[in-house]
């Protein structure tokens, strides 16, 4: 079978899934990319049938054109699949022109437009947040009177908490009309503020039907997370899933409005204070910030080579949930701000005294190192034990301990 795997630049997270595909039995590999063929690693490179350089791989005719080239110089093509968020629409836009199976166009564009998203889970009658695009400062002021603040903003077709900005007053509104000056064809996405603990919830759906699922608990939300750079971020993956029996059936019934038939989703969610649950986004597609890696960790079971099985085979194997799973975080900040170079890291070897029998894995910054700007942070630590409350104690206690020092 002659696989297409659509990789924009070869970011390691990104590549760890194309590796899952190349060591599929029976799967020629090519891949279609921005990057030139001698940045591929090289552990990887001798597993790749075929390379096709484009100038921008999120654009579908060029997708189609690059598919083409490869079926005429290699062997006709079986699947095009690409892992990100921003591929889903031009992905399948391509496999449309190609007579490729996939996700459709009109599922995509209902997963990747997330207010046309809410559209239709509302239309469903799916609990989501109230929602409107703005394309004028006037549209911003009578939303904000519908709901009243706080309110959030955010890109129709953002991904994660990039862009996204808590709206708390009229100064605060003001502001980022000035900054971000919405317009007809660039319109913002409002939404009123979800407030409850967030979740995350993974999963698979296969002829149609949702085959396995997962739910993360988000310690707290990565929008507070954004907006106080002295916080570190933890993710737990509960051992049992008991109590979560809304969400799977209300996760179930969204992903069949939506339109999908096969592939891995990732979706936030809220557990109101009322506890009614409120669905924020779902994304068609395997989920960043290591939930793979925790996903793999807490079923013993490698989701890197399951996601890329699944879009080409149409196959998956539901593992039974072994282990509870977490990972925190660790950034420094400096000055208010979450960016910065990294002088040093503290608090390492009393962590390692009281938890390190539960470290799975660690990436963890060296002093030089750049912190980006984000809630992901300089680094983190996973950790694994059989009871959700040995992992969720040893998590709090890895951001009481672990300090980044910024210069």
């Amino acid at each position: 079978m002659h696989v297409v795997y659509v990789v924009p630049f070869f970011m390691a997270a990104t590549m760890r899934f194309v590796a899952g595909a190349a060591r599929l039995p029976g799967v020629t590999l090519s891949i279609l990319s921005q990057d030139p063929q001698h940045r591929l690693p090289p552990d990887l490179a001798p597993r790749v049938r075929a390379h096709w350089q484009v100038n921008d791989a999120l654009d579908p005719a060029q997708i189609v054109a690059g598919v083409k080239q490869l079926h005429a110089h290699v062997a006709p093509v079986d699947r095009l699949i690409g892992s990100l968020e921003q591929l889903q629409e031009p992905l399948a836009i391509a496999r449309a022109q190609l007579g490729l199976p996939g996700l459709s166009v009109e599922a995509a564009r209902n997963f990747r437009d997330k207010s046309r998203m809410k559209d239709v889970l509302r239309a469903r009658g799916l609990p989501c947040a109230r929602h409107r695009l703005v394309g004028a400062a006037a549209d911003a002021h009578a939303f904000v009177r519908e709901v009243r603040f706080p309110v959030v903003a955010k890109p129709p077709a953002g991904a994660g908490a990039a862009n996204t900005y808590r709206l708390d007053d009229a100064g605060a509104l003001e502001r980022y009309l000035a900054s971000h000056r919405p317009d007809p064809s660039r319109p913002a996405l409002f939404e009123e503020f979800l407030s409850g603990e967030e979740h995350s919830f993974d999963s698979i759906v296969v002829g149609g039907r949702m085959v396995w699922w997962s739910v993360s608990r988000y310690l707290p939300s990565p929008l507070t997370v954004m907006e106080n750079p002295w916080i570190q971020w933890c993710v737990l993956l509960p051992r049992e899933l008991d109590g979560y029996e809304d969400i799977r059936a209300a996760g179930a019934s969204a992903l069949g409005a939506l339109g999908l038939e096969a592939g891995m989703t990732h979706m936030e969610w809220f557990r109101r204070p009322d506890e009614g649950l409120a669905i924020s986004e779902v994304a068609a597609r395997p989920p960043g910030a290591q939930f793979t890696s925790l996903l793999s960790y807490a079923h013993d079971l490698d989701f890197y080579g399951a996601w890329p099985r699944l879009e080409i085979e149409g196959r998956f194997d539901v593992p039974p949930r072994r282990w509870a799973v977490g990972a925190a975080y660790v950034r420094g900040h400096h000055d208010g701000h979450a960016g910065g170079r990294v002088r040093g890291i503290r608090g390492l070897d009393v962590a390692q005294r009281e938890f390190g029998s539960l470290v799975v894995e660690a990436q963890l910054p060296r002093a030089g190192d750049v912190q980006k700007d984000g809630y992901e942070g300089a680094g983190f630590v996973i950790l694994r034990h059989a009871e959700t409350r040995v992992v969720e104690q040893a998590l709090r206690r890895v951001v009481e301990l672990v300090r980044v020092d910024l210069g």
